[in-house]
């Protein structure tokens, strides 16, 4: 595979399509509403940024892999009524001179097309940006906010040891290198995301994270990341046994994905230097909606479509996801019982 090669969430809206199978990031995003809007309120100083809230002001906002939708309008719209309010509660306030510019960031290759038409009614310039968020993306100091959720697992490609050695992400997720070489490329990413980000927001901007983790101290195979490697692994060794895969094919199979732990996403954060950690808490997975095999399965489905067509092809990517469909019902016991250790973070950084 070119391991530098980016994929995107399944666009469009068939039946495994990101829009109609991201209720779990939506749980997430429910989740810290709130604390977005505690968040912006005590650390959204409009005096240090500038603004007059007698006057004409536009507040520019981000959100770095969006996806689709629909979870990147509710996580706009959550910011604009946070700013909104803080706007209320200042002097001299006038909310009709308020005004919002949204900018969608995803790579070239997500659907902007489905992600424009489902737009909702709203009251904030929409743009689509295209591009990386391991690099620039914004003319220097031109955002006021920027947020991010469930994207920043997502490398900018699969390690090159991983890659030279020929080993794979999903079939050897215990091997302490592959481990060590995601883990440095994670490190090397973040730095990258962070240097950008802040270039883009002005002094005194906030960046607004949620991100998937894990626990210190449990053993990946204890995780839903870690449970997922190993189906899929049984799943590409019983295809290649069965004389339908081939095992060079399926052992070049890898995932630029990588969850790191909480030590790990508060280290890179604290070593950048450009940004104040002002808030990082740690919550479990909120599940309102009830996940059963298929839902998980379509979900899988949803995130990993593009990488496995791009893999393997489409009449293989049928076979593939078909066996991943059966082996997650006969393991989905165990999924349930990993779920506890499931770890969300939400994060508040200010650029110095």
């Amino acid at each position: 595979m070119a391991s530098s090669k980016a994929f995107t969430m399944a666009g469009g809206d068939a039946a495994y399509s990101y829009t109609k199978n991201s209720t779990i990031q939506r749980d997430g995003v429910d989740a810290v509403k709130e604390q977005i809007k505690e968040a912006i309120l005590e650390k959204f100083d409009l005096n240090s940024l500038g603004f007059d809230t007698s006057s004409t002001a536009v507040i520019k906002i981000a959100d770095l892999g969006c996806s689709v939708g629909p979870n990147t309008f509710f996580s706009i719209q959550n910011i604009i009524e946070a700013v909104e309010l803080k706007f209320l509660q200042a002097k001299n306030q006038n909310l009709s001179a308020l005004e919002f510019q949204a900018f969608f960031n995803d790579h070239y290759e997500n659907d902007f097309n489905i992600l424009f038409k489902t737009l909702p009614p709203r009251k904030y310039f929409a743009a689509g940006v295209p591009g990386s968020f391991h690099g620039r993306l914004f003319p220097k100091s031109s955002l006021h906010l920027a947020h991010v959720s469930y994207a920043l697992h997502f490398l900018s490609k699969v390690p090159k040891e991983v890659v030279d050695r020929n080993k794979s992400n999903v079939l050897n997720s215990s091997d302490k290198e592959v481990v060590e070489a995601y883990s440095t490329q994670f490190k090397s990413d973040m730095e990258c995301f962070l240097n950008a980000r802040a270039e883009e927001l002005v002094p005194g901007g906030l960046m607004l994270i949620l991100a998937a983790a894990v626990p210190d101290g449990i053993s990946a195979s204890d995780t839903m990341a870690g449970l997922y490697n190993d189906v899929m692994g049984s799943c590409l060794k019983d295809l290649v046994k069965m004389g339908v895969l081939g095992e060079e094919k399926a052992k070049s199979f890898n995932v630029p994905v990588y969850l790191a732990t909480v030590t790990e996403v508060e280290a890179v954060f604290r070593t950048n230097g450009n940004f104040s950690i002002e808030k990082m808490e740690k919550f479990a997975q909120p599940m309102k909606t009830p996940l059963s095999p298929e839902s998980y399965a379509l979900a899988v489905r949803a995130g990993g479509d593009g990488l496995i067509r791009n893999h393997f092809g489409d009449e293989l990517a049928e076979q593939i996801f078909n066996h991943f469909n059966t082996n997650v019902e006969q393991n989905f016991p165990k999924f349930l019982g990993v779920l506890r250790n499931n770890l969300n973070l939400f994060i508040v950084l200010k650029r110095i």
